[in-house]
């Protein structure tokens, strides 16, 4: 048996920047009404033509390659996290290992949304403890304001997202009191028409059914959130998932030494921090900058957090995330 270390992580966000402001010359909305409810002050938003949730994520990989001190050729498997992706099939895995110029590789697509980097980092931890792999590329990438209703029809749900991607290389720890400790997972699904996009499904809208009605008031291929709902749900999922990490590893809430929350919004985070008593330095929080980035949220602030030095060796580390599905998990990690 071993354990699985995150040896390099890498981020990308696009260059164009995406403030408030911006948003209040094309819909009904401002800057105090948005930062009030979600913390955000500003998001990146992909060129079109220049980012894709693949080329975001390759360029993530590259960085966390480098900085994890292996070669390419030394990825034995490939697990990409999104909502996004660029085709409806095949998945961005296969495409990050053609681009990245990998052996022929497996490459796994995980659809857990907002709670997706934390079920790859679960699905790879397995693969290496069980001594089938030893490196593993694990991607969360998202574009999603291409796909975001941007009047004031969507105002509620289009200005809390950004896009993004973040990426980390897991490999073979002989060293047990390092590494990954324990992954929490779950998953409530009959809340999942709480937070969805509709359309296209094979199961009930499709393509063909779109074109067909022709119908300009159509929202079913935009999100849908339920906002209170998800609230109220996530704070009680997020000390869930946090105390069951940490009752699994006999650890205490003292014992945490940076907690990075998927990044949903900066009142949530800031709940669970109150919750749990926790000082601004044990948590990491970086949607005032990025938005929610869905499945690139916590590994582009994990990334920030370990460049600013806010990580340090021998820190316990957790990671909890909560969203559509309803999914949500934990990592804890001993740096």
């Amino acid at each position: 048996m071993f354990h699985s270390k995150i040896t390099g992580l890498g981020y990308y966000v696009p260059d164009n920047i995406v403030t408030n402001d911006d948003l209040s010359k094309i819909m009904d909305t401002n800057d105090e009404w948005i930062q009030e409810r979600t913390g955000i002050q500003e998001r990146r938003h992909i060129i079109r033509g220049q980012d894709t949730t693949t080329t975001m994520g390759v360029k993530a990989a590259k960085i966390a390659i480098e900085r994890s001190g292996i070669a390419k050729e030394d990825i034995d498997f490939v697990v990409f996290a999104t909502l996004s992706p660029d085709y409806y099939f095949p998945g961005p895995g296969v495409l990050v290992q053609r681009d990245l110029g990998l052996k022929t590789v497996g490459a796994l697509d995980v659809r857990n949304q907002c709670s997706g980097f934390v079920y790859g980092l679960s699905v790879a931890d397995q693969y290496i403890k069980t001594g089938m792999y030893k490196n593993i590329l694990v991607i969360g990438s998202e574009v999603q304001s291409t796909g975001l209703d941007m009047t004031d029809r969507g105002r509620g749900v289009s200005v809390i997202f950004g896009d993004g991607a973040g990426a980390a290389i897991l490999s073979r720890e002989e060293d047990l009191s390092k590494g990954i400790l324990s992954t929490h997972l779950h998953s409530e699904g009959q809340h999942a028409a709480e937070l969805i996009v509709k359309a296209p499904g094979m199961g009930g809208r499709w393509i063909t059914d779109i074109i067909a009605d022709k119908d300009p008031d159509d929202e079913s291929y935009f999100p849908y959130m339920n906002g209170q709902f998800v609230f109220k749900n996530a704070v009680v999922r997020f000390a869930e998932v946090i105390n069951e990490g940490l009752q699994a590893n006999n650890l205490q809430v003292s014992d945490i030494d940076m907690l990075i929350p998927h990044q949903a919004n900066l009142r949530i985070s800031q709940f669970i921090q109150k919750k749990f008593g926790l000082r601004d330095d044990q948590v990491f929080n970086n949607i005032q900058k990025y938005g929610n980035t869905t499945a690139a949220s916590i590994p582009i602030a994990l990334t920030e957090a370990w460049e600013q030095g806010k990580i340090k060796s021998g820190d316990t580390v957790v990671l909890a995330a909560f969203g559509s599905g309803f999914t949500w998990g934990s990592v804890i990690i001993k740096w």
